[in-house]
């Protein structure tokens, strides 16, 4: 009997709500042109606003990994979906300094659970060797999101105002939730719509881990304080400090930097996330080629995580140099194409480091750690901005943080322990 393919539409659902989550959250730096004289906000301001955000979402990231293990996904993500919604429609109600503060404080811890929540599910859902495409393909909404930001957020701005803008992008995210409730189940067995076949495929890829839980590692802090876990988190870190950095400060420094008239900047600021989805599609195929091919399947993740990240150092230091708007944006483009297809195979190392029922876990602090990068990134970049001469220190700060990610990934990365199972069914 040839396999149902049910599993798909899990994944179409997590794309989507990769799109709007980032859709959500670019928001914010989209409409700065918009409302940054009315409610009289200085660029040290903003860089406080723009981190205050990963405060809850860095804490949420870990306890929403947990709550996913001890739940189940359908239930956190309808949770956390339905309140960053409600929070990225209020938005549209600041007025001020302390109230746009308050309001992005708390969607911060809304939007936490996203990305650890779509790995255990992924987890529940997928085979082992298709993880890595489909980590690539449902985070890949998340550069469709932040692309269509630009242009819807802006067109909304310029006709309805930028409040109307946010109320539109909360509703989008409640409709969401709706076809979530109805779609989505924890397991595939949970799941009427799911076929025999497509259950046993499932299955027997996941029968067997890649890594034995014995009782030295019987506990969840055991995972957390391996070498392995923190360097990976480091790595994702630097991936992400660069990342949120475009996140938030793109808009303006295509405006303040390269002159572009906000109009212009609705349109351009969407280029390097569509070369960013190219990067998490494109990246999670080589990625799976790469693990099915080499011997050492840690080995493959490791490769196609840190040679994205050490030619996205490069490509960083290369905007300082750019002698136009065109090769400044292509350059741009570049490193988030890098920094996407390095993320995707990041989030399938995990997979190879711990057992399944510690995945969602081990995933929360792991993102908990590279999200401290919202906290540290868009802060530091607004201080370069106004007191350290302009962006091009911050692109050097971030090319360092980047290889510094390189680094310990290469060095410190190992696998903990293989079942003696999981290299027999891998050999046979």
């Amino acid at each position: 009997m040839k396999p149902t393919r049910y599993r798909f539409v899990i994944a179409g659902l997590l794309f989507i709500a990769g799109i709007i989550n980032y859709l959500d959250r670019a928001a914010l730096g989209v409409a700065v042109p918009f409302f940054q004289k009315d409610l009289n906000l200085s660029p040290s301001a903003l860089g406080l606003i723009f981190s205050t955000f990963f405060i809850g979402y860095s804490l949420f990231a870990f306890v929403g990994g947990q709550l996913a293990d001890r739940y189940g996904p359908r239930r956190v993500y309808t949770w956390a979906a339905a309140a960053w919604s409600l929070l990225s429609a209020s938005t549209g109600l600041a007025t001020g300094f302390i109230t746009l503060f308050a309001v992005r404080f708390l969607f911060g811890f809304a939007e936490g659970p996203m990305n650890s929540t779509t790995n255990r599910t992924i987890t529940n859902w997928f085979p082992r060797e298709e993880t890595s495409r489909t980590v690539g393909f449902t985070f890949s909404g998340q550069t469709v999101g932040s692309a269509i930001a630009a242009p819807l957020v802006g067109l909304l701005a310029f006709s309805y105002g930028w409040r109307t803008a946010f109320f539109v992008t909360g509703a989008l995210g409640l409709a969401w939730v709706i076809a979530w409730r109805l779609l989505a189940t924890d397991l595939p067995s949970q799941n009427r719509r799911v076929g025999a076949a497509e259950l046993e495929l499932v299955r027997n890829s996941r029968a067997v881990s890649a890594v034995r839980a014995d009782s030295h590692h019987s506990h969840l802090r055991d995972y957390l304080l391996q070498p392995s876990t923190l360097s990976l988190g480091l790595g994702m870190f630097a991936v992400n400090y660069v990342l949120y950095i475009f996140i938030s400060w793109l808009p303006s420094y295509l405006t303040d930097a390269l002159h572009m008239n906000v109009k212009q900047m609705t349109f351009v600021a969407a280029i390097p996330w569509a070369f960013g989805f190219i990067g998490y599609v494109g990246g999670g195929i080589v990625a799976d080629f790469a693990y099915r091919r080499m011997s050492d399947r840690l080995a493959a993740r490791k490769l196609t995580t840190i040679v994205p990240l050490a030619l996205a150092a490069m490509a960083l230091i290369g905007i300082n140099f750019a002698g136009s708007e065109v090769s400044a944006v292509a350059l741009i483009a570049l490193s988030v194409m890098l920094l996407t297809s390095s993320v995707q195979s990041c989030w399938a190392t995990i997979h190879e480091l711990v057992p399944e029922r510690r995945v969602g876990g081990v995933s929360g602090f792991i993102h908990l750690l590279s999200n401290l990068s919202g906290i540290i990134g868009p802060t530091a970049t607004g201080l370069a901005v106004q007191y350290l001469g302009g962006y091009d220190s911050a692109f050097v700060i971030a090319s360092a943080i980047a290889v510094a990610g390189v680094v310990a990934m290469a060095l410190c990365v190992k696998r903990p322990g293989i079942s003696p199972d999981f290299i027999a069914a891998k050999a046979a």
